[in-house]
């Protein structure tokens, strides 16, 4: 580990394209994307993609490149470098407004409005100049004033008016292209954020008019726009957003065009692995971050990659986890669950087995739309990265399969939660359950216990790795136990220590129950069995 020092420290946590060339990170060169943009893109781009793969820092690639005053050396030995006229004619040519939409997210809309206005202030900031710019008007002045000015008479608050705020991102372009004679790109990260957040909380009528509006003059009557680059994970446009946006270009998970920009290629993974000497990571890597399918590209989730190399730097016996779950309530896939019909569980349970389902997938829902329907859960699925594309597909099916280890550990995680909570809406059967095992009653806890299965998802006749039926069943089993308050159950995987799987203390009862968990596949249990009464004997 001595040579750890000397390389380059990985980006945990940055978004700054800036800040990581100036802090001499690692970086992945995604700057061919700049001249893809340019010569293949349209007026206005849409890029969709799951969170987490590298939308925010792409974004602020694009914006270091194009706005006044770059520093060329931020690219100097990057792809873009190497297309000397197209650098000497765009990089540094451009004033770029910038913004991302992904903290406008209020438990209401006048929190949501108010977060927006800040959203809009703190870019309008950045462009102070203008208020002594020659080449505007006292009434232009005025106009940006409206952008930044604050109510100090009280608790500080934004003063934008509607108009203001929904014609915020025009007065912007328009502003700078009269100061600087050239017309202003506009990138816009995360902008389904607000709208997802509407429709959790009730306000999403609002939003919608609030964001039709502001894109609508931003984006499709603006003489001052050069062109725009959108992010998000859905695509919305049947929320009419971009109502007679003729010159809009979507470019989502099923597009070919600039495929490879998001997310990690085997390549890039293979020589960060080379870099920090520990290329014989790079099987469990594949096994637990790789699978996704974006147009004809097949890539890794970049956070996972990241995270778990910077971890390995520190301590190379370290194992793979869930990084990519723990930035996400999984909200989607619990809904899947519960709307769940015998057709859906059973192909939840073929998914889980490593094979594909074949679903019509619908990439223009409206966010009221997304539940309406159990079909309508599964394209948010793949939409946001649960499920990947395997195969061309037929029109808009598409051949559906869970990604990677990660994502099944994701699913299964899911699945034993909402399974427990199912089997807790019936308090007579569960206190029935928890009985038996005080009475030592084998047959009914067995009866009991297979009934619960057969009623919920099953991965008994599953592909699954017998050590994680086993994980996955006493995890189950501990949540159920854990419903007797006055029970202390102890679980040696959670801590680390002692040979029974589960041990259960009663304190009124002076009595104690230890269970073992195995799971077989020959369906010989009694062998599993006499087994570990050998090995009980030798303890």
């Amino acid at each position: 580990m001595t040579g750890r020092f000397t390389q380059k420290r990985l980006p945990i946590g940055m978004e700054s394209f800036q800040e990581i060339r100036t802090e001499g990170c690692y970086y992945v060169d995604k700057t061919g994307l700049i001249r893809d943009l340019l010569y293949k893109c349209g007026k206005v781009n849409l890029f969709t993609r799951p969170r987490r793969f590298g939308k925010s820092l792409n974004m602020s690639m694009l914006k270091t490149f194009f706005e006044i005053g770059c520093d060329p050396a931020l690219f100097e030995g990057l792809e873009i470098a190497e297309e000397q006229e197209l650098c000497e004619r765009y990089m540094g040519q451009f004033p770029v407004v910038s913004v991302s939409l992904k903290g406008v997210n209020g438990g209401d809309y006048a929190t949501a409005r108010a977060l927006m206005c800040a959203t809009i202030r703190e870019e309008a900031l950045r462009f102070q100049f203008l208020l002594d710019s020659s080449q505007l008007t006292e009434r232009e002045r005025k106009q940006y004033e409206q952008l930044v000015e604050v109510d100090t008479s009280g608790r500080e608050s934004f003063v934008m008016s509607d108009a203001v705020l929904m014609g915020s991102l025009k007065t912007l372009c328009t502003l700078l292209y009269k100061h600087y004679g050239k017309k202003a790109i506009v990138l816009i990260d995360e902008y389904d954020v607000p709208l997802a957040k509407a429709n959790e909380r009730g306000y999403y009528d609002q939003m919608i008019l609030l964001i039709r509006n502001m894109f609508e003059q931003a984006l499709k009557t603006n003489d001052s726009l050069y062109f725009a680059v959108l992010t998000g994970c859905l695509r919305v446009s049947k929320e009419s957003i971009f109502t007679g946006l003729n010159n809009l270009k979507v470019m989502s998970i099923t597009d070919p065009e600039c495929d490879a920009y998001f997310g990690f290629t085997d390549t890039e993974v293979k020589e960060m692995l080379a870099y920090y000497k520990l290329e014989e990571k790079y099987s469990s890597i594949k096994e637990w971050y790789d699978g996704y399918r974006f147009g004809d590209a097949d890539v890794y989730c970049p956070w996972d990659v990241v995270v778990y190399v910077d971890k390995l730097c520190a301590k190379e016996s370290i194992p793979p986890s869930d990084y990519w779950s723990n930035t996400s309530s999984n909200y989607i896939l619990r809904k899947l669950l519960e709307q769940a019909t015998p057709d859906t569980r059973d192909e939840i349970e073929r998914l889980i087995a490593g094979e594909t389902v074949w679903k019509e997938i619908k990439e223009e829902l409206t966010y009221k739309e997304l539940y309406d329907s159990i079909e309508h859960v599964w394209s948010v699925l793949f939409t946001t990265g649960y499920l990947t594309k395997r195969g061309e597909g037929m029109g808009k099916v598409r051949q559906l399969a869970i990604p990677n280890r990660e994502i099944h550990n994701i699913f299964m995680t899911q699945i034993r939660e909402w399974m427990q909570v199912e089997v807790r809406k019936d308090d007579t059967r569960l206190l029935e359950f928890c009985k038996a095992f005080e009475q030592a009653d084998a047959e009914q806890v067995e009866q009991i216990f297979s009934g619960y299965l057969n009623d919920t998802i099953s991965i008994r006749d599953t592909a699954v790795r017998k050590e994680l039926k086993e994980n996955f069943y006493h995890g189950f089993l501990l949540g159920l136990l854990r419903y007797r308050r006055d029970w202390k159950v102890l679980s040696n995987r959670e801590s680390g220590r002692g040979y029974a799987d589960i041990v259960i203390e009663l304190f009124m009862q002076k009595m104690g129950i230890v269970i073992e968990l195995k799971y077989v596949d020959d369906g010989n249990l009694e062998a599993k069995r006499k087994n570990f009464d050998k090995r009980r004997s030798v303890i």
